[in-house]
């Protein structure tokens, strides 16, 4: 097995040891709890301590002094965070009908984090929708149920016990050492609801002072109960047809596609999706250069996005006149032009205040004025949960988009092919937020464009599994081509018009520095081929994603194991029987 083919780093993934006891079984892997089973039933989804930087980006641990025997593990993990360090002595046990974690962990130095304690993830399928008790510190219970579509925000808090159900089994998780709540973590693309310590009302980053020892645990046990599971969530319409592919690029792109096409006529996209960054001093000079791409590929269509600035004591109407003089200027003719206040680019967490911004009807008001005929958009130049908070104003725009990057909590290999068991969850919320408007998902891809939740995106120079980087080693190898076709069968049956699975150059692009074409354009190339055909089949299950037409099946493993691992073919058909 060739490492830099399959991931584009020679860096392998971590490999679990699977711990059991009775009929439960659990897989440990660099220090975290994954896939609690019992029975064959997934009760819990993960559990870990967990460190956030003030970026919120996870602290990696150094762990020493791994001992284990039986269902019982220990260690030792050093988080070094500038100049302090978290020292942290975790215990696991795992016995037939329970599993325990508690920790000690003491700070050398002051330590500035953003969270730092356990971390619970409960799976979605069959949970999303079903009944929970929630026990509070003050000993009170809540009968209630887990959100179906996605909540914008925590939908419990002060949480010190959780009882429901999965499978056959009643699960109770129990809480201590601080105060816990819970988030949606399915707006983030993370096939999991959270349960984590201290309160996101709370100020962060928080500092921990040197010699500051915390304390937390988590139990968790388990008895035999009747079934009582929520339906599954599926986004998806009658009639669906296979989306028009688009791909994300810059003005120094554009003039770069505009003096060689071969790239791009090669991989076959309908829509280019041009990105112009009022905050970043983009204007005339970039729309010229999305002008001379236009003129040397007219057959594409164009589609603008624009960061506007929208200053909250700013006149709209003469910023967005001089966003028309521009392009009216630059020869430029979009298909569609997309705002997004450059502002509502950042996440605001619960408890955090607004930025100053106008009200998302001004603004679409002043676009409409400004661009008379065109097809405008709303919605988040960066991910869902930003639109599932601020929601653009019903019936404004003739379109809504947002994008998706699977990297935001967890960047190891099989968190990443999760994040496809979410986007049917995502869409299906989406859509009820938007009704039948046409629903665009903006840029999709491994790494992170811009980090809503921090002041950068992380660095990655040693090209490893980062979360919130900007560049990811798995771009070049097969996982990025397995892991778009997966989307392309999570997407396929909702009725999204238009997707964008890349950049067309730099870190999440389709074309490398030398012009050589990634794995992942390949895909990209045959999935573009199909766009308007009429959807036969969408399936992902089993490590596997199918997608059929009428003329043509695409499937790949999403899996490193067997004899193709990340491959991916196309084929025609199967004979109807």
């Amino acid at each position: 097995m060739d490492l830099t083919l399959l991931y584009g780093t020679d860096k392998p993934p971590h490999r679990g040891e699977v711990l059991r006891a009775g009929d439960a079984a659990v897989t440990l892997e660099a220090g975290r709890l994954r896939h609690l089973r019992v029975g064959g039933v997934e009760a819990i989804r993960g559990l870990s301590f967990l460190v956030r930087d003030r970026d919120w980006g996870t602290v990696a641990p150094a762990i020493t002094e791994l001992a284990m025997a039986g269902g019982r593990v220990s260690y030792a993990a050093r988080y070094d965070m500038g100049g302090g360090s978290l020292v942290a002595r975790i215990a696991l046990s795992l016995t037939p009908d329970s599993l325990t974690a508690e920790v000690v962990a003491t700070a050398h130095g002051t330590v500035e984090t953003n969270r730092a304690g356990f971390t619970v993830l409960h799976p979605i399928q069959g949970v999303a929708g079903a009944p929970v008790r929630v026990g509070h510190s003050d000993g009170s219970t809540e009968k209630t149920r887990f959100p179906a579509l996605i909540a914008p925000w925590q939908p419990f808090t002060d949480i010190a016990s959780l009882t429901h159900q999965a499978g056959g089994l009643r699960i109770d998780c129990r809480f201590e050492g601080d105060v816990f709540e819970m988030e949606d973590q399915r707006q983030w693309g993370d096939a999991s609801f959270k349960t984590y310590n201290r309160p996101l009302a709370l100020p962060w980053p928080y500092a921990i002072r040197d010699g500051a020892t915390l304390r937390q645990a988590v139990r968790i046990s388990w008895t035999p109960a009747a079934a009582d599971a929520a339906p599954p969530i599926r986004a998806e319409v009658t009639g669906a047809r296979f989306p028009q592919t688009a791909l994300v690029l810059t003005a120094a792109d554009a003039r770069r596609a505009a003096a060689r096409p071969e790239a791009l006529r090669r991989i076959g996209p309908q829509r280019l999706l041009c990105h112009l960054d009022i905050a970043a001093g983009h204007g005339l000079s970039e729309l010229r250069g999305f002008a001379a791409l236009q003129a040397a590929l007219p057959d594409l269509a164009y589609d603008l996005e624009l960061i506007a600035a929208c200053p909250p004591d700013g006149d709209l109407a003469a910023e967005f006149a001089g966003y028309a003089a521009d392009l009216a200027a630059s020869g430029f003719r979009p298909a569609s032009i997309m705002t997004c206040p450059s502002v509502d680019r950042q996440s605001t967490p619960p408890g955090s205040d607004w930025p100053p911004c106008p009200p998302l009807e001004s603004v679409h008001a002043a676009a409409r004025a400004a661009f008379p005929g065109t097809t405008l958009g709303g919605g988040m130049a960066s991910f869902f949960p930003e639109l599932n908070r601020k929601r653009p104003p019903a019936d404004a725009w003739d379109f809504v988009t947002h994008g998706l990057c699977p990297i935001v909590h967890a960047a190891d290999d099989l968190s990443v092919v999760e994040t496809l068991e979410a986007v049917p969850h995502i869409l299906a919320s989406a859509r009820a937020i938007i009704g039948g408007r046409d629903y665009r998902l903006g840029p999709s891809t491994l790494a992170m464009r811009q980090n809503p939740y921090g002041s950068r995106t992380i660095p990655n120079p040693g090209r490893d599994r980062v979360c919130m980087a900007d560049d990811d080693p798995r771009q070049d190898g097969a996982f990025a081509a397995a892991w778009t076709l997966g989307l392309a069968a999570s997407i396929a049956p909702a009725g999204v018009t238009v997707w964008t699975p890349a950049a067309l150059y730099g870190p999440r692009g389709l074309v490398r520095a030398d012009g050589a074409l990634r794995p992942v354009a390949a895909v990209v190339q045959a999935l573009a081929a199909q766009a308007g055909q009429p959807l036969r089949g969408a399936t992902l299950a089993d490590g596997r994603a199918e997608l059929a037409f009428d003329g043509v099946t695409l499937t790949a493993r999403l899996t490193p194991d067997g004899p193709e691992p990340f491959g991916w073919q196309s084929r025609p058909p199967s004979p109807k029987s």
